[in-house]
């Protein structure tokens, strides 16, 4: 039940309501979320919120703090009210057509960052479903002299990655194309990234409402098996070798269970340097590869 917020209230006791909604509904970071989104509502800094804890919520502010609760209690992210979400420390808007950044993701950039260690080199990356951009912009932002490419088949998407990439200050070193995975782009690059579409088709109902009700559902479904776009994007680059420049390397972010599925998949395609990382809980979440000496 979303609590009454009178406009008279002062702003630290409709934190505290708003914490105890949250928790008697389940939600797993009650005070956070609660804290989060009493900012974005009543346009406050954290410090703000602190400071000013005994000032009246007032008409407008208890009217839009009262929305926005009523929008998480029923079981819209906190992600999709604000709009936005960090990743990499960078700030990120969101469309409906991208995905909310994972924290998991960011163990994909640290792989590719790796596997481009001089951070003053001239390189060439493409981000493949690029989606809100946080891939390539957290990349372009370590790499100062690198220019990135990124990939998808939302319009959208692409709208919303080009406007994050200017807003962090990388928009001069980034283009961005409406394609289908490898099928837009010549190469060479030096880095093929990609989030894809994992998650096997049969899972999707069974994953949290939160997800399936707000998620984009082409960023989520992977096919049958969950492995169609690694099979795409293996294909296309065995097909095209010149897709990668000398030296170049693959990284893609993986589901929990898919490393040796998806091993199997660079074996086929030609791939022998085969490495995994693993995120903050262990899992293997990203594999990286470079082509076999011959291949080069």
């Amino acid at each position: 039940m979303t609590p009454d917020l009178s406009p008279t209230l002062a702003r630290d006791a409709a934190l505290r309501r708003l914490v105890q909604a949250f928790a008697a509904a389940g939600i797993a970071n009650p005070r956070g979320e609660a804290r989060f989104l009493a900012e974005h509502a009543l346009g406050l800094s954290a410090a703000d919120l602190l400071l000013q804890g005994r000032t009246p919520l007032g008409a407008a502010g208890a009217q839009a703090l009262e929305a926005a609760a009523g929008r998480r209690l029923a079981g819209e992210p906190v992600a999709r009210i604000v709009g936005a979400w960090e990743f990499w420390g960078l700030p990120f808007a969101l469309s409906p057509e991208t995905l909310v950044p994972r924290p998991d993701t960011e163990t994909l950039v640290e792989a590719s960052l790796r596997l481009l260690p001089e951070r003053d080199r001239r390189l060439r990356l493409v981000d493949l479903g690029t989606g809100s951009g946080c891939i390539m912009v957290a990349l372009l932002h370590e790499r100062p002299h690198a220019f990135g490419i990124g990939l998808d088949r939302s319009q959208e998407a692409l709208l919303t990655a080009r406007a994050n990439a200017a807003a962090n200050g990388v928009g001069g070193r980034a283009a961005f194309l409406r394609g289908s995975w490898l099928d837009a782009v010549s190469g060479p690059f030096d880095l093929i990234v990609s989030n894809p579409p994992y998650i096997a088709s049969g899972v999707i109902p069974t994953l949290q409402a939160e997800v399936r009700g707000h998620d984009p559902m082409a960023a989520l479904d992977g096919g049958t098996d969950g492995l169609d776009a690694y099979r795409a994007i293996l294909a296309g680059i065995a097909r095209r070798p010149g897709l990668l420049a000398p030296g170049g390397a693959v990284a893609l972010e993986i589901g929990y269970d898919q490393a040796e599925a998806v091993t199997d998949l660079a074996e086929a395609a030609g791939f022998r340097e085969i490495t995994l990382a693993h995120d903050l809980a262990g899992q293997a979440r990203v594999v990286t590869l470079r082509p076999s000496l011959a291949a080069i």
